[in-house]
């Protein structure tokens, strides 16, 4: 369980002693409001001061200064979209979201002020927003800024003929763009590798808390999230460089090879007695020879190998400092090992055919298209001085991929307050004109500042830099600051009514069927962990593959626990299934690892009747709404290797028998 998290009873202990009885604040509130705790990324915050006051001081010395806002406004974007460590995946965050930014803006200006063809377009661009929202992390972006452009295109007087406010807010943007490249060849170390390294430390960490459970549980979840990044960024290059990089040959074979310690991790947690402090040491020697390139001799501590455990975790060490400390690697059979991405244009049409045909893509980009709608039609039909602002706040708030709706909605309320004191005080003492540009260097640090904090930090930041940019646009000055504040208002409530209480996320759709398939994915684990035709890297990308959607199912109940009742009160329910699947698939990689090491495997009986338990039990998560314990009598032979595995079922269908 992750620190914060709930007990059984869905309480936070350590909050409720905090406040006297009657006095506590509920569960949700206090995880929607509590701060992420991150480190100042300093670079980013000098590269947003530099790529939103730079267009703005030009704009000035040129006589044009909405000009400089536009494309202070595309740097805004291009701020937003600058979250990658490597410098290659920098250039598709920041890069393919200007094209589709670009696009929005065009299409905005050319319906601003046409009414029912604005509503149309804004409409249509919303629907097609959010259906390629759902295609990736890229993609999310994109279309979040295709929609966020159409709006303010279509709701402010933009200057200069049609393409020229494209250019602009993509010239912004890409200058964030240009400013993190400038540093490419200063860089102090290769991205990839890095990431490579930090899986290993974070492995080395799993090591260390064998035996303990609470630092079990939350280490592990650490791990896949680091092997996540660590192959998502690996591949993602390879699939650029594929055969011709030995750097990345090198670095997919180091990755690879510490699959065998991470499986062995399980077998010796679930022995309840913890490792030698040397042996975790030694990943971590590991990880700085992965960081530095060195290839020489890393001594490893000598481990009995008196069980089938300790044999596992001395022979995976030995494999492991094989591969990271060899000059030379093989390359052949490495990309089978988890496999390579297909080409670009394979995974292209991929991505359009999920989209058209998924059903996810078109609930999701209708709803936002409706929500969207009602707004701009409010703002362009509607004879009341509302604005663009509207259709903005839903365009940030609507973005389940982002986090609950619900918790987006509260932050977005609460921040937009915020932004308006530091935007009235600014908008207040700061005379237009010149003195806008070190408003703006001031500003500007604290989004990729704030950002990592919690959505409500990010936009108590964006807040008064957009107030600065459309001052700079339309002149009103504080006269922005009261209607803004209603328009944000008024967008929350459309989000939370149109887009949230009448279009209800199905438990299921959303939590449920996603548990379901997993504990389906592993009873298919079970009998390929024991199969003697599984190819052995068809059983590691199985493994692979379930961790990862354990892992996005946990950040899934993460975010419902942060919605009130009743979902966020089902969520709390909910949890200690999660937790039993998560030890259900430890267990099952605990026992191959025995088998693989001289432990006598399980019966086909045996294997059969957990099989049989784990698809009873999917199919009562898919069904069931509340969920009651009934006993589940699991037998076979005593001392069998199983037996850890047939208790966590047992515990799992305790849990989840549909009632």
């Amino acid at each position: 369980m992750t620190p914060g998290g709930p007990d059984r009873s869905g309480h936070n202990g350590r909050m409720s002693r905090e406040f006297p009885i009657g006095l506590t604040p509920p569960d949700w509130l206090v995880r929607n409001l509590q701060p992420h705790r991150a480190p100042l990324n300093w670079p980013a915050m000098v590269r947003a001061a530099l790529a939103m006051a730079l267009p703005l001081a030009i704009g000035l010395a040129a006589g044009q200064p909405t000009y400089g806002a536009l494309a202070s406004m595309g740097a805004l974007s291009g701020v937003i979209s600058d979250t990658a460590d490597a410098y290659r995946m920098r250039i598709l965050n920041i890069a393919v979201p200007q094209l589709f930014g670009a696009v929005g803006i065009t299409v905005g200006s050319l319906v601003y002020g046409q009414g029912w063809y604005a509503v149309a377009a804004v409409t249509a661009v919303a629907l097609l927003s959010g259906m390629i929202s759902t295609i990736g992390a890229v993609s999310s972006v994109s279309g979040l800024l295709l929609l966020l452009n159409a709006v303010v295109g279509a709701g402010l007087p933009l200057p200069g003929p049609w393409w020229l406010p494209a250019a602009l807010t993509a010239g912004g943007g890409l200058l964030v763009l240009v400013l993190a490249l400038l540093a490419w060849p200063l860089r102090a170390g290769v991205p990839e590798r890095a990431s490579v390294a930090a899986a290993y430390r974070t492995v080395a960490d799993l090591l260390a808390a064998c035996g303990d459970p609470d630092r079990y549980v939350t280490t592990r979840f650490d791990v896949t999230q680091s092997l996540n990044q660590a192959y998502d960024l690996v591949l993602a290059h390879r699939a650029r460089h594929h055969g011709r990089s030995r750097e990345l040959t090198r670095l997919l074979a180091q990755l690879n090879a510490i699959t065998p310690v991470v499986e062995a991790a399980p077998a010796v947690h679930l022995t309840g007695r913890p490792l030698p402090p040397e042996v975790p040491e030694a990943v971590r020697h590991l990880a700085e020879a992965i960081e530095t390139g060195y290839t020489g001799p890393i001594p490893l501590p000598p481990l009995p190998t008196t069980t089938e455990t300790t044999r596992a975790v001395a022979h995976a060490l030995r494999h492991t400092a094989g591969v990271v400390t060899s000059p030379d690697v093989d390359p052949r059979g490495i990309d089978d090992r988890l496999g390579r991405p297909a080409a670009l244009s394979i995974r292209t049409a991929r991505a359009a055919r999920n989209v058209v045909l998924s059903a996810n893509s078109w609930s999701y980009g209708l709803r936002l298209a409706v929500c969207i709608g009602i707004a701009q039609a409010l703002v362009s039909l509607v004879p009341v001085p509302r604005s663009y602002w509207v259709a903005l706040t839903i365009t940030f708030v609507l973005k389940p991929d982002f986090g609950s709706v619900f918790s987006r909605a509260l932050l977005r309320a609460l921040g937009t307050v915020a932004g308006l004191v530091i935007a009235a005080a600014v908008l207040a003492e700061v005379p237009p004109g010149w003195w806008d540009v070190p408003a703006m260097l001031l500003l500007a640090p604290l989004i990729p500042a704030l950002t990592p904090r919690g959505y409500g930090y990010q936009t108590a930041a964006i807040t008064p830099v957009i107030l600065l940019l459309s001052d700079i646009l339309n002149h009103k000055g504080t006269a922005l600051l009261f209607p803004r504040l209603l328009d944000s208002l008024m967008g929350c409530a459309i989000a939370l009514i149109a887009g949230y209480l009448l279009w209800p996320e199905s438990w299921h759709t959303r939590v449920g069927d996603r548990l379901a398939d997993a504990v389906a994915d592993t009873a298919a684990y079970v009998e390929a962990a024991f199969g003697q035709d599984t190819d052995p890297a068809a059983r590691a990308r199985m493994r692979r593959r379930l961790y990862r959607d354990l892992s996005a199912i946990r950040t899934e109940f993460q975010r419902a626990l942060t919605e009130p009742p009743p979902t966020g009160r089902r969520a709390a329910a909910w949890w200690p299934l999660v937790v039993a699947v998560e030890r259900i698939v430890d267990a099952t990689t605990a026992a191959r690892v025995r088998v693989r090491h001289g432990a006598p495997p399980p019966s086909p009986a045996e294997i059969s009747q957990v099989t049989l338990q784990l698809r009873e039990l999917s199919e009562g998560v898919r069904e069931a709404e509340t969920l009651v314990s009934v006993r589940t009598d699991l037998t076979g032979p005593p001392g069998s290797v199983l037996e850890p595995l047939r208790q966590e079922v047992a515990a799992a269908r305790a849990i989840a028998s549909p009632h």
